[in-house]
């Protein structure tokens, strides 16, 4: 079994300042795992009728409970929310650690019910620092999601992630209350694939799909708040230039992504015209975990004229910048005088796959992929 201790010393640490922690992610990332490695006194899987039938007169069941209660697939019953609040406020040997997929829909109903009362964290699937460096293209090519990765072939795998994303569209989705059919869902999450890493135009994806701007802007948003699809948010500043202001589209998970492209080996991806894209959305990925910055205050950056960043973000009152290459020895641009000069930055990263670092300029540093945990420091 992968360890995962720095997601249980992160949670650990909140649940010591709140009554109740909740554990985000995606479905099948391990969220269950983790809580069962935190030592707790009592279990309530809201997937199993027997545990839901217990919870069926809640007050009940839970006020005479003490320590750590895991309360898994939470937004399976909503209306536990406001009853969480009454109990930790009237009960205080009792801490709720409380699993959900369905991030901003649980996020909304929790933080209007346990305001001050409730701290988060986001789970992924494996990181670079929890599998090592010499797994780095297995990582790429399945994906952080612990079974995919796990697997024994690479052909297994696939299998895994087509049911994954099967699963996902025919039981998942309707379950969160979006009535949109599978099918249809999966022609669309399969013509985004096509726009991972690239900026949106909501009406160009329309028309290729035959609906709305706003409902091509609704199906985003499902794919977006159940951690299929990130929406890089553009950075705004005045420099005088025009700025592209939509955002940039990647699938999170890069083995959901490769299922997405029909790719399923080393051989074939490095010969695919998303080579690029694929590590640009990979390492983006693997990167915003090992900052410590909110996701919504990951950023990128770029102009019409062509000068652009990929990641942008803000710490300590000053500003950075990351690049992302798939290139054997990245060199100086223009872009990159460009950026650090518009932007202010206090020093610019080329993350890129080889394994040594080195200046390109005073405040522009090649790294390899491998040693982003620097990035934190």
């Amino acid at each position: 079994m992968i360890q995962r201790k720095k997601a249980i010393a992160a949670i650990q640490k909140r649940l010591k300042s709140f009554p109740v922690v909740a554990i985000l992610g995606a479905r099948q990332c391990g969220k269950t795992t983790l809580a069962n490695q935190i030592r707790h006194m009592h279990y309530f899987d809201l997937e199993n009728p027997r545990d839901l039938a217990k919870l069926s007169q809640p007050q009940l069941a839970l006020e005479n409970l003490k320590g750590i209660i895991v309360i898994d697939e939470i937004q399976r019953k909503k209306e536990l929310f406001p009853l969480l609040r009454f109990l930790v406020d009237h009960y205080p040997k009792q801490k709720y650690l409380i699993l959900g997929s369905a991030s901003k829909d649980l996020i909304q109903q929790s933080s209007e019910s346990l305001a001050g009362r409730i701290a988060y964290y986001h789970l992924r699937g494996f990181t670079l620092e929890e599998v090592g460096a010499k797994y780095i293209n297995t990582l790429w090519l399945r994906g952080g999601f612990p079974k995919s990765y796990l697997a024994k072939t690479n052909e297994e795998s696939l299998l895994w992630r087509e049911s994954y994303i099967t699963t996902f569209l025919e039981r998942d989705i309707p379950q969160l209350g979006i009535s949109i059919s599978a099918q249809t869902l999966r022609r669309f999450w399969m013509m985004l694939s096509h726009y991972h890493g690239q900026i949106v135009n909501y009406s160009e994806l329309g028309r290729s799909f035959g609906i709305s701007d706003m409902t091509v802007k609704k199906y985003i948003f499902i794919l977006e708040g159940t951690f299929m699809v990130r929406s890089h948010m553009p950075w705004y500043v005045n420099v005088g230039k025009r700025l592209v202001k939509s955002p940039k589209l990647y699938i999170r998970d890069s083995g959901l992504f490769h299922s997405l492209q029909s790719i399923d080996t080393m051989d074939v991806l490095l010969s695919h015209a998303k080579l690029g894209a694929s590590w640009e959305g990979m390492a983006l990925e693997a990167v915003s975990q090992v900052l410590d910055v909110p996701n919504e205050n990951l950023f990128f950056w770029a102009t019409h004229a062509g000068a652009e960043l990929d990641l942008f973000w803000q710490k300590r009152g000053k500003n950075w910048g990351i690049e992302f290459k798939y290139a054997d020895a990245p060199t100086l641009t223009k872009s990159m005088h460009s950026v650090c000069k518009d932007l202010d930055l206090e020093h610019l990263w080329v993350i890129y796959p080889g394994n040594k670092a080195y200046l390109l300029d005073k405040k522009i540093t090649v790294l390899p992929f491998e040693k982003i945990s620097i990035l934190n420091r």
